[in-house]
């Protein structure tokens, strides 16, 4: 109570002393006024710090004071702030006071002044202030040194999003300086003539060394840059935790959200301080830190986690139980015992957080796409049993565990796999069959599925096939059909027989399936029916059989069966009439054949029903492959028998044949059809698909048409691939035809037979000239004298004229119209009498077609007479006359000789011994020398010559000499 009465008493007096000067008036100024105000600057932070003290108090005054700060830049009447400072001020007290500049300090001069008031708030009545101070100047520029361009702020830090100001000060009275931020240019404003500011706002993040800021005189070097650190802004610390595993240490995380993007030293630090315990560790990780427990028992914790960067400071607290944060560790050890087909035991141990704790374990089994789960209380080792499992199976088993007191947080899954054993397959396989005859004799092909694992119960080792025939049941045949195998043929002595299949693995045999194959196969002339198929399948249905049945089966392939496709069956119940066949197999374009049996009580199949689809039609890929026959001037006939239509990607419904022509006119049974090119044509439409001949009418003679022929079918046609093309001939080319093939066989006939007959025809018409040494002559001739005779044969003669011998038969008559017996001899040369006897002259003569003169052996010599008329040697001057005149007279008379009646005579060539002219030959002429010269043969007919007995003659045979040419 003492120390409250003094309390008020003073506080009344300082009240009373207050109210009495305000009273007195305001000229006088206020005792406490600031004084010894002192300015310093911080460029590092660009701030302002102001110093100053209050006098006149006694020591033990307190009074609440305002302080009114006033800022002015550049010269004091540019106030740019004004503050109200307000704190409590004591006696002998050195008060302070920072302002932070938004413009870097070194851009301008700065004038900072103040005045003091007592907080009168309290106290009703206007505020009275002091004097103001003095202004006091701030200017950085003083100590920037000599350079001529200076840029603020260096190396500022900011965070993103922050508006920063940029200026330079020029000391080289330049007002064409350029700044760019990151190479683009800045527009600021002038502050004086030597500053320039430039404001950024909401500066971006933009690589974590800095943003370049650089500005460069418009001549010259000089140029000036800085560096903005931009930060990301610092987030707070989410989902902090802290938890023990063995009570000895904590594990505090965090998720420091998004790094600020700083460079290392200048990114963002976390510290953890516990309150209890007064302890603090700075965590080098930024997501984790480990906290050692205390060795007493501290069970509570306060924990404060601190994020701090250059800018500002975060911060999260936690308090909790060391008790309800354990966080177990993983348990270890896996062990399986007593596996069996079904069932096996799981053991495991962990790790002990005390003795006086209890873990809660959970098991979990993972198997066959099912999940089992189970949970138990474990102290030190743990135990779990696992039954009803599946034969032959691989499992996986996992456990984990937590505190079973104060449940905080599972351990880790530890897992570990095991396989249950073997047993016997539990289910007998799936059989189908196929039955035909070869050669007398049934061969039955034998299909099986799989077993499922879940019925297989181990690995498959083989299939058992015991064959019993039903007229001799004790004759029976086992067979072993090792695995994988899905089938096998089997060729039977009889076809009443029964068919057990069974499979065995390590264990044991399944149970068996039965087939029974009758000597009746079934009706197979059961009707085929269409079925179209849907997105999910083929949908069935038949009829109920009257008769008792013990099942159905559906059974599908390909099309076509031959060679044998991937046969594929289903069973049904007994009371099953329909069902929808679905496989992942099925594909569009391809047909699939059903057939659906009926299984009686004693196994045999019977066929009930035929179906034939496609799960999707397709267009037809493929058109016939068309021959043409029966061209006509009118017409011509197409035909496709070859062409297939179960191999078609849908059901064919028919034809359409497409006729192209110049004329482009359509006759009755066809209509005009616009192709895809736009070209138009006739088309003709055949409903019948199994029709595949078609004869196109109405056609125009020698005339050119393009055809083809396409299927059709609900989804489409085939292909408008290239056009045949045909030309139909002219409405005569068949009768030409009809007759001039005759004509042509006979003449070929008649050219085969002559030349077969080559020869023969050879012989008649045209036969070889003999050829002189296989003459028949050379055999008459028996010459010992002369061994080596030839054809030709040498002898002495002085020929001086040629012997023409006309030969008569009948009443012929001569050329001459004279009759002659005595040969007519061509005086060729006059001589004398002394001249008469053989001359040394070489005569050759032809015995080949002269026969008498051959016989002779003697060259014969012409008779010359004892003298010739003068007259006559005039004529006889050119020789080469006589050729011409012989050959003219041959030839004017080779038709009047009819044939067979003229023979030539064949005499001796003449040497002459003389040359030049015989007209200048003289009277007396010298005795010839011996001759060497071949003259040309000569073969004169008979009869072309007169006798020269008389005077007339002897002119005959003269003028027929002047022709003018000479002989020799």
């Amino acid at each position: 109570m003492a120390l409250f009465s003094v309390s008020q008493t003073a506080f009344l007096l300082a009240f009373l002393s207050l109210r009495t000067y305000q009273s007195e008036g305001l000229s006088e100024p206020l005792p406490w006024a600031p004084e010894s105000l002192k300015v310093s600057v911080n460029t590092t932070c660009q701030c302002l710090h102001l110093q100053w003290t209050v006098h006149n108090l006694a020591h033990h005054q307190e009074f609440r004071m305002v302080f009114q700060i006033e800022i002015s830049r550049i010269k004091t009447s540019n106030v740019i702030w004004v503050e109200n400072y307000t704190t409590t001020v004591k006696w002998n007290q050195v008060l302070h006071w920072s302002w932070e500049s938004k413009l870097p300090l070194e851009c301008a001069k700065h004038f900072i002044r103040m005045r003091s008031a007592v907080d009168a708030a309290k106290t009703p009545g206007p505020r009275v202030w002091s004097s103001w101070s003095s202004w006091e100047e701030a200017d950085v520029q003083n100590s920037l040194g000599q350079d001529p361009l200076f840029i603020f702020p260096k190396d500022k830090l900011v965070e993103e999003g922050s508006n920063v100001t940029i200026c330079y000060v020029s000391k080289s009275h330049q007002n064409n300086i350029s700044c760019y931020l990151e190479g683009v240019r800045m527009q600021g404003e002038q502050l004086d003539p030597n500053v320039s500011v430039f404001n950024l706002n909401h500066v971006a993040f933009i690589r974590e060394t800095g943003t370049n800021i650089y500005c460069k005189p418009g001549q010259g070097d000089g140029i000036k840059g800085t560096v903005l650190f931009v930060s990301k802004v610092l987030q707070e610390p989410k989902d902090f935790s802290c938890e023990t595993q063995d009570f000895m240490t904590l594990n505090c995380t965090w998720d420091p959200g998004s790094d600020t993007g700083l460079l290392k030293q200048l990114s963002q630090s976390y510290t953890l301080f516990e309150s209890f315990s007064g302890k603090k560790t700075l965590c080098k990780p930024k997501s984790w830190c480990l906290w050692q427990v205390a060795p007493e028992s501290q069970d509570m914790y306060n924990f404060t986690l601190t994020a701090e960067n250059y800018l500002r400071k975060r911060s999260v607290h936690l308090l909790f139980n060391l008790t309800h944060r354990v966080h177990p560790m993983a348990p270890f050890n896996i062990l399986f015992k007593n596996v069996s087909a079904t069932s096996a035991t799981m053991t495991w141990k962990v790790h002990s957080i005390g003795k006086y704790y209890t873990l809660l374990c959970q098991v979990e089994l993972y198997g066959e796409g099912k999940v089992t789960q189970h949970n138990v209380s474990v102290k030190v080792d743990g135990a779990h049993l696992f039954s009803g499992l599946e034969p032959d199976t691989e499992y996986l088993a996992q456990v984990r565990c937590a505190n079973g007191d104060y449940f905080w947080k599972w351990s880790e899954w530890t897992h570990q796999n095991f396989t249950t054993a073997e047993a016997a397959p539990s289910e007998a396989p799936d059989v189908w069959r196929n039955v035909k005859t070869v050669q007398g004799r049934c061969v039955v092909t034998l299909f099986w599925k799989p077993l499922s694992k879940p019925q297989a119960h181990g690995k498959i080792l083989f299939y058992n096939i015991v064959i019993e025939y039903l007229d001799r049941t004790s004759v029976s045949e086992v067979l072993s059909i090792p695995a994988p195998a899905s089938g096998t043929e089997l060729p039977l002595n009889q076809c009443s027989s029964q068919i057990r299949i069974t499979a065995s693995n390590s264990v044991g045999t399944s149970p068996a399936s039965v087939l029974v194959v009758s000597r009746e196969p079934g009706n197979e002339e059961v009707e085929e029916e269409r079925v179209k198929g849907t997105e999910d399948g083929f949908p069935l249905s038949w009829n109920p059989q009257p008769r008792h049945v013990t099942g159905y089966l559906v059974e599908w392939c390909e099309q076509p069966r031959d060679p044998p496709c991937d046969l594929q069956w289903k069973n049904l119940g007994p009371n099953v009439t329909s069902t929808v066949v679905s496989s992942d197999a099925f594909r569009p374009g391809v047909r699939y054949n059903f057939r659906i049996y009926g299984i009686s009580t004693e196994r045999v199949p019977y066929l009930l029903a035929r179906k034939t689809g496609y799960s999707q039609e397709l267009a037809p890929s493929d058109n016939p492959q068309v021959v043409m026959t029966n061209l006509t001037s009118h017409s011509f006939t197409l035909s496709w028998k070859n062409y297939s239509t179960e191999s078609q990607t849908s059901f064919i419904q028919g034809y359409h044949v497409y006729l192209k022509s110049k004329a482009g006119r359509c006759h009755s049974g066809s209509e005009k059809a616009v192709l895809s090119d736009d070209v138009v044509c006739c088309k003709y439409k055949i409903d019948n698909p199994e029709q595949k001949t078609f004869v196109v009418e109405n056609l125009q003679p020698e005339s050119f048409y393009e055809f083809l022929v396409t299927p059709y079918t609900s989804v489409g046609e085939g292909p408008h691939d290239a056009f045949a093309k045909v030309t139909t001939p002219d409405e005569y080319s068949p009768t030409l035809i009809r007759i001039l093939l005759p004509t042509v066989f006979c003449i070929l006939l008649i050219m085969i037979t002559c030349y077969l007959k080559s020869q023969w025809m050879k012989e008649k018409c045209y036969p070889d000239i003999p050829d002189p040494y296989k003459s028949s002559v050379l055999s008459l001739i028996k010459s010992k004298e002369n061994p080596h005779l030839t054809i030709m044969n040498i002898k002495d003669c002085v020929p001086d004229s040629i012997e023409v011998l006309n030969k008569q038969e009948g009443t012929r008559k001569s050329l001459t119209e004279t009759e002659s017996t005595k040969p007519t001899y061509l005086y060729l040369l006059p001589t004398e009498k002394r001249y008469s006897s053989p001359g040394p002259c070489i005569c050759f003569e032809n015995f080949t077609y002269n026969q008498a003169a051959s016989d002779s052996a003697s060259c014969g010599h012409v008779p010359v007479p004892p003298k010739a008329p003068p007259s006559q040697l005039g004529l006889l001057t050119s020789p080469e006359n006589l050729l011409k005149a012989l050959e003219k007279n041959y030839m004017n008379s080779l038709g009047e000789i009819p044939a067979g009646e003229t023979s030539l005579n064949y005499v001796s060539q003449l040497a002459s011994p003389m040359s030049g002219d015989m007209s200048n030959l003289p009277t007396n002429p010298p005795e010839p020398a011996l001759c060497s010269e071949y003259k040309m043969q000569m073969a004169i007919p008979l009869g072309l010559a007169s006798p020269p007995s008389s005077g007339s003659s002897s002119l005959s045979s003269i003028t027929l000499l002047d022709e003018g040419e000479h002989y020799h």
